[in-house]
């Protein structure tokens, strides 16, 4: 039987009581409570019988469970027909005052709200995911905060609490940034923090999303620029071995020597080799869109774009396994059915030439590879690495070379990958991807370089 009712009333302790004494007198006889506060007792009700279709509309309600508890329960009614029924089956009557009845619902109440207010006590003792993100004054963060906290990227069970790291003359920014994330009212974050301390950062991370660094100075050379990374990703690396948790997750994003960052971190926090990665996304975003304003469709219609070498500098842009979704032609399919990029794009002069060019003066500038997408791929490559990327899609990531596909050993390079049980596998078994000698040599030789 389950028994459900209003904290506060009598005619619940009456039937409570009954209950109580049928469970310990009958054997086969199980009885399951649930008390709801008298402010939201009269909604709840509603709710319950609209879904079970009956028509009820006092405290309490008593069922059968014909099945396992949960299921759609044969409905008994309230504690008039429990009283009958109990009469009726087992020859047991209540025998109740009215001043028990009522002594014991206000027992039940105090027990409710005691039991409501431990209840949030305990939450509050639930370590929410720590996420700290660097660099975090920056346009790129601005937009990462609400997908963060949207629920999408760490699932909608997992509390987060955001950790703002940044240099000391970025904190009014920072403060910004902050009192905008408690704004949005997110049920998902528990809080946010800003840190300008470099000794304090990374403490307990479970995540760490690596942005594009301020320059304090002018740098005018590419030489100056590499080597400008150095000290910080050697900071960051000796932080997060000695602060970050034990399985953190850390990612690096944006859109200048993302690889080279990577490698970095790799070689100052060679504990967290294996979980550190590079984001390709953005580019892999990019080439869909140019794909997509030439095919005319939306660039989510095109599907396993892959981008090898090093993201944010030489790289690859390879539509050999490239799809299109949802094509208006004289073929169609159903939504599942797709074409080759290839099949479709006639005009090879454009896909050697112009697409080509586009894409890499893109890449040198940074030009539209703004906040906003930076943004988004982090938090996609995120949620794939959490939950797993779409089954049988191929997506682009920067890692760190074993030697597949022919790629030099050591360095950090981007290529086909999927996401599975919380880790990253890669598809070394992909058919018809080989790269010419002389495309390798060239991507190898920048990130070396």
């Amino acid at each position: 039987f389950e028994l459900l009712g209003r904290a506060d009333c009598p005619y619940y302790a009456k039937a409570e009581l009954l209950a109580d004494y049928l469970q310990k007198n009958l054997p086969d006889f199980r009885i399951h409570k649930i008390t709801q506060h008298p402010d939201v007792w009269e909604e709840w009700l509603k709710d319950l019988c609209k879904k079970n279709r009956w028509s009820h509309n006092k405290s309490p309600i008593i069922w059968r469970e014909l099945l396992d508890r949960g299921g759609k329960g044969l409905l008994l009614g309230g504690y008039n027909e429990f009283l009958e029924h109990a009469q009726l089956y087992y020859g047991v009557t209540s025998s109740m005052t009215t001043e028990l009845m009522k002594s014991i619902a206000q027992e039940n109440l105090g027990t409710h709200i005691e039991k409501e207010l431990e209840e949030e006590s305990l939450k509050g003792l639930v370590n929410p995911l720590q996420v700290w993100i660097t660099s975090a004054s920056s346009l790129a963060c601005y937009h990462l905060i609400p997908i963060l906290t949207s629920g999408e990227v760490f699932g909608p069970q997992m509390e987060i609490s955001i950790n703002l790291f940044d240099s000391k003359h970025t904190e009014e920014k920072l403060i910004s940034h902050k009192q905008e994330a408690e704004d949005l009212a997110s049920p998902y974050l528990q809080s946010v923090s800003i840190c300008t301390q470099a000794e304090e950062a990374f403490h307990g991370a479970h995540v760490i999303i690596i942005l594009d660094d301020h320059m304090d100075k002018e740098i005018y050379s590419l030489e100056d620029c590499i080597r400008s990374r150095a000290p910080l990703c050697q900071l960051y690396g000796s932080l997060i071995e000695k602060n970050a948790h034990n399985f953190a997750k850390i990612i690096v994003g944006g859109k200048t020597f993302v690889n080279l960052k990577t490698a970095l971190l790799m070689k100052y926090a060679p504990t967290f080799a294996r979980n550190i990665i590079a984001v390709a996304l953005g580019v892999e975003g990019q080439a869909k869109a140019a794909l997509a304003r030439k095919l005319k469709i939306t660039p989510s219609c095109i599907k396993d774009v892959i981008i090898w070498g090093n993201i944010s500098g030489n790289n690859y842009v390879d539509l050999r396994k490239a799809k299109v979704y949802r094509y208006e032609s004289a073929i169609w399919g159903p939504p599942h059915y797709s074409r080759p990029v290839l099949s479709l794009l006639f005009d090879r002069d454009w896909v050697n030439r112009e697409f080509v060019a586009s894409l890499k003066t893109l890449t040198a500038t940074g030009r539209q590879f703004g906040g906003m997408l930076a943004a988004h791929s982090i938090a996609t490559t995120l949620k794939y690495w959490c939950h797993g990327s779409p089954p049988g899609e191929i997506v682009s990531l920067g890692v760190l070379s074993e030697g597949q596909f022919g790629i030099p050993k050591g360095i950090v390079f981007s290529m086909p990958v999927k996401f599975e049980n919380g880790t990253w596998v890669v598809l070394t078994d992909l058919k018809n991807t080989e790269i010419s000698q002389q495309v390798m040599t060239r991507m190898a030789n920048d990130l070396i370089q």
